[in-house]
């Protein structure tokens, strides 16, 4: 099988199977899945819609945010991984929005990507789930089941898997692709112990055969 017909096969599988993939973060606005994103890093999805209420109610604004303490977001944070360092990236991310972009979470990859705490992953998240910008977002998920399917070829970085998905996944899906990735991966091709024998693109995968000796 080439690699073009694995592609095809494994998005002509999604797209029957999957035809409405989402993020399974809670935000009402641009702000809010800024926030939830950065919080989310290495941390579950489900613990940070923990948390995002009574965060939003304590700084339901990029401004309210920004002249907060780190400490004190630290307080309401403090359940998910890395609380300090987050504390310190959401108030600075915040003092960026409000200082260079008037208080409106932008547009721009790049301008996203200047912001504390807000790596490219991040961005592109942001950008095609706020924005509805094509975007391919790479998290360990997506990262993992590239490579186990055999969609990415030898990549060693996000970036590189990145680059290799979009060469081969039309442009108008990218969006909904990060979000088929991202939740076979949480749900089915998981780290450990991956459950093939549930898998519905088990018949194209590259790695299958060795998972199942």
């Amino acid at each position: 099988m080439t690699r073009k017909e694995r592609f095809e096969k494994v998005i002509e599988y999604f797209k029957e199977n999957m035809p409405v993939a989402e993020t399974e973060l809670h935000f009402n606005n641009p702000y809010e899945l800024v926030v939830a994103t950065i919080l989310s890093a290495q941390c579950t999805d489900k613990r940070v819609n923990m948390i995002t209420p009574s965060f939003f109610e304590r700084f339901p604004t990029p401004e309210t945010l920004a002249f907060a303490q780190p400490e004190a977001v630290y307080e309401v944070i403090k359940s998910c991984s890395y609380p300090n360092n987050k504390a310190k990236n959401l108030v600075g991310m915040a003092q960026g929005v409000v200082e260079r972009f008037g208080g409106e979470i932008p547009t721009d990859l790049k301008d996203l990507q200047s912001l504390p705490g807000v790596g490219r992953k991040t961005a592109n998240v942001v950008a095609s789930v706020a924005f509805n910008t094509a975007a391919i977002a790479v998290d360990t998920h997506v990262f993992r089941v590239a490579r186990r399917i055999g969609l990415s070829h030898n990549a060693k970085t996000p970036l590189e898997t990145e680059k290799q998905l979009m060469k081969y996944i039309p442009q108008d899906l990218w969006a909904v692709a990060h979000h088929w990735l991202i939740l076979h991966g949480r749900y089915t091709c998981i780290a450990r112990s991956p459950k093939c024998s549930s898998c519905g693109i088990a018949a194209w995968c590259k790695e299958f055969p060795k998972l199942n000796k």
